[in-house]
């Protein structure tokens, strides 16, 4: 094979393809499919993928390649196909597939600088821009010294040129390690001819002469309290060698994991994996949805599925939703399985997830816990893959390639001909519909393992909190029931839907609400730095004394944080030692470990926290979980909000009494005969499922109807108001009957980071060509996209309508 067929690292719609390289003779014997390499594309120099090899192509003059980066494809032949079907399913580039799949480390790094090629030709700017050197860094041009239009004729004429450097990113650890460089009675000779002087020297050698061993630098540094310079000058006279040798980033090489063993299954356990254990030895590919209480023991179902294919040589993906469930997960996994699990999710360094994609890679481990992108791991003899919690909205990417972890599953559990499982307490509703309809096989387990009942539930009317006169954010009952745990040395979880120290600053005087400049979106208070913040484009400013509007210093802060309610419960419970949990105080690497592992020491009576303590966690004291604002989703412009609430309120009501002392949840609401809330009460998955299905009938919402939504935006608002009606007037044009179209109208949050923001909605039931009508429209704009800085997002399965 003469021609790689590559994708290059350029992401633009027209560039979106395979371009041909010749491939030089030195590279032929070792270049495979799946290979990094750099070629020359245009003026510079870019990085690719090699997706196949062939021996013609249908171009006459072809450019070489410049260099293979790998020696072993990192891409195997099933993620090549993968990448490119997941680039056509979300009508993404295939260059942003393939790199959404491979961890951050191995995407390139690209660097340019200017070189003169003429000593005496070019003007005094550029000369003492120059300043002697030949090659200057391109980034100097930013400093304004010198005018881009100089630079650029200087190209033109000739007398500059730009180069494109195309650094990998890959960075290997190395520790360096001492050794003896002679035998013993050489040593003990050296030692005796050594100058009184140099004590240092005199103890290492003797040391290396009692222990002839090699021993890491550091570890010699640190024990003999010495400098590099005495142990060079040791090497320099042959008498100590230095070597490096790669070591793996191991995240959890501190932590202790006590070897646990599989637990006896209940009969309702053992029926549902009856199923899947049968699937995995006739390797053959179903959907299980496992449908289970929190405490019901879905994990030991995991573990003992995976136990199966490890035993027959086989692999396994386990998907968790998000950081927060890693660290108890990690251990129920790596106590169980050992150094046979590596763990990929975005608490780990760049270097840590690097060295544990390598360990899968290389066949050095059979099992990957993750969060939603290790569905890519590069396993080539998949046995199983789990998907915890599947009814999680962070298994949906919200930015390109906008894939489900779900879909990707299914799609690598048929072609590897495994089972996938789904497993939750509160299935989304399109997958309990599948379930319903026989497309997954479903199995249930209605019981906790351990027979203990689930915890009562009190929902409070907190309208009638306010008419008998209490104004706090706890109501009296939630308040006595705190006291009365606590005194006993048991634990409380509160959990409120938000963060920040209040939603909104407001003027008394004239209603004037802060709002960020840059988006249509009030400005959050964060009592921490004393400062107003917007969540979405990260704006800042301080707290006003006064209203800018009217210039009243009647500043009132409205709404509730996560910092407010540690506040009051401060005032209220000054003794109470208390944890917050939320994305401020979880932004160092390891807090959110060091915060369970605290709680669970209990160091704290109370852990407060937004909807990362909801899920997966697992503590024996906890015996009462407190909802401070129940109904805060409910009133969000998204038809999922009632799902999303009841979903919310049955976990974190499964956090209290798993284990030996009884539990009690408080839901606090301003809507308690809500449905989605009356049912979370009493746990009642099945009604709630016929009650919703019923709503997204009425309405034509999933599962009954596909949604799409187009999302165009430019920092011009007749612009973007004029493209989203040009591409409705085309959708109208060729889409079926049956199939609505919404808008355009302006997204719910009309303006981000100075950007206005309108929306189409397209919901059918079947547009088989609409990948490819939405794909040629968007083709239409190409050249404004390109020269316009006109932004046209397509979401073929929208979670996020914001």
């Amino acid at each position: 094979m003469t021609i790689a067929n590559v994708i290059v690292d350029v992401p633009a719609s027209s560039i979106n393809q395979t371009f041909d390289y010749t491939i030089p003779e030195r590279f032929r014997d070792i270049l495979q499919p799946g290979m990094r390499v750099i070629v020359p594309f245009g003026p510079r120099k870019v990085m690719g993928y090699v997706v196949s090899l062939a021996d013609e192509s249908s171009f006459d003059k072809l450019k070489e390649l410049a260099d293979v980066l790998d020696l072993t494809p990192i891409l195997t032949p099933e993620l090549l196909d993968l990448g490119k079907w997941l680039a056509e399913e979300t009508l993404s580039l295939y260059i942003t597939a393939y790199q959404a799949m491979l961890p951050q480390v191995l995407k390139a790094n690209y660097k340019k600088e200017l070189e003169r090629l003429r000593q005496d030709s070019l003007s005094s700017e550029l000369e003492a821009f120059f300043a002697g050197r030949d090659f200057v860094p391109y980034e100097e041009l930013d400093n304004g010294h010198v005018r881009f239009s100089k630079v650029q004729k200087a190209i033109q004429d000739g007398d500059i040129t730009v180069h494109y450097l195309v650094k990998s990113r890959v960075t290997k650890k190395y520790v360096t390690y001492l050794e003896p460089a002679r035998e013993p009675h050489l040593l003990e000779e050296a030692l005796q001819d050594m100058s009184d002087r140099a004590k240092k020297q005199q103890q290492l050698l003797t040391f290396f002469i009692e222990q002839p061993q090699e021993i890491k630098l550091k570890t010699v540094m640190k024990k003999f309290n010495t400098t590099r310079a005495t142990i060079n000058t040791l090497i320099s006279k042959g008498l100590l060698r230095s070597f490096r040798q790669e070591v793996y980033r191991n995240p959890y090489a501190q932590t202790q994991f006590d070897r646990t063993e599989p637990l006896e299954l209940t009969s309702e356990q053992h029926e549902a994996i009856k199923p899947v254990l049968h699937r995995i030895r006739d390797h053959a590919h179903e959907v299980f949805l496992l449908h289970g209480v929190t405490g019901s023991g879905k994990t030991e179902i995991y573990l003992q599925t995976i136990q199966e294919v490890i035993d027959r040589g086989e692999e396994a993906i386990v998907l968790v939703p998000e950081i927060s469930l890693t660290p108890q997960m990690v251990n129920r996994f790596k106590a169980r399985f050992g150094s046979n699990v590596a763990v990929l999710h975005s608490g780990l360094s760049q270097g840590e997830k690097y060295d544990e994609w390598r360990r899968v890679q290389q066949n050095e481990v059979q099992v990957v816990v993750g969060a939603r992108s290790a569905v890519f791991a590069p396993f080539e003899n998949l046995g199983i893959i789990i998907i915890d919690e599947e009814h999680e909205t962070s298994y949906k990417q919200e930015d390109q390639p906008r894939y489900h972890a779900r879909d990707v599953a299914i799609h690598r559990g048929d072609y590897h001909h495994c089972p996938v499982v789904l497993g939750s307490a509160t299935p989304a509703l399109e997958s309990y519909a599948r379930a319903h309809k026989g497309v997954y096989n479903l199995q249930t387990l209605s019981k906790r393992t351990n027979d203990k009942a689930m915890p009562d539930v009190h929902v409070v009317d907190m309208r009638e909190e306010l008419h008998a006169g209490n104004r706090t954010m706890f109501s009296r009952h939630l308040k006595e029931s705190m006291e009365q745990r606590i005194s006993r040395g048991e634990q409380v979880v509160l959990l409120l839907n938000r963060r920040g120290y209040s939603t909104f600053v407001m003027c008394r005087e004239c209603g004037h609400v802060r709002e960020c400049p840059h988006c249509d979106i009030a400005l959050t208070f964060h009592k921490h730095s004393n400062q107003l913040r917007c969540h979405y484009c990260s704006y800042e400013e301080p707290v006003p004394m006064y209203c800018p509007m009217c210039s009243s210093d009647l500043i009132r802060f409205f709404g509730t944080g996560t910092q407010r309610i540690e506040e009051a419960l401060t005032q209220l419970m000054p003794e109470v030692r208390l944890l917050r949990m939320d994305v401020d105080t979880t932004q160092r690497k390891g807090a959110h470990e060091k915060l369970l592992n605290q709680f669970a020491n209990q160091e704290a009576d109370i852990l407060l926290g937004t909807q990362m303590i909801a899920k997966g966690l697992d503590f024996e004291n906890v015996t009462l979980v407190g909802v401070l604002t129940a109904d805060s989703m409910l009133n969000l412009p998204d038809f999922r909000a009632s799902e999303k609430t009841f979903q919310l309120l049955t976990q974190v009501s499964g956090r209290a009494g798993r284990h030996d002392l009884p539990g009690e949840v408080i839901v606090q609401t301003y809507t308690p005969d809500h449905y989605s809330i009356e049912l979370a009460s009493r746990y009642d998955y099945w009604q709630f499922y016929q009650q919703e299905m019923k709503m997204r009938k009425r309405f034509q919402y999933p599962p009954y109807m596909f949604l799409s939504l187009v999302t165009i935006s430019h920092e011009n608002h007749v612009t973007a108001i004029q493209t989203a009606q040009q591409i409705a007037k085309q959708l109208w044009k060729y889409v079926r009957q049956d199939t609505v179209i919404l808008g355009p109208t302006p997204s719910p949050i009309a303006r981000v980071k100075d950007r206005y923001r309108y929306q189409c909605m397209i919901k059918y039931k079947h547009e088989p060509e609409l990948r490819a009508l939405i794909n040629k429209i968007i083709r239409q704009f190409a050249d404004d996209m390109r020269k316009r800085d006109l932004q046209i997002s397509v979401d073929m399965q929208p979670y996020q309508l914001m």
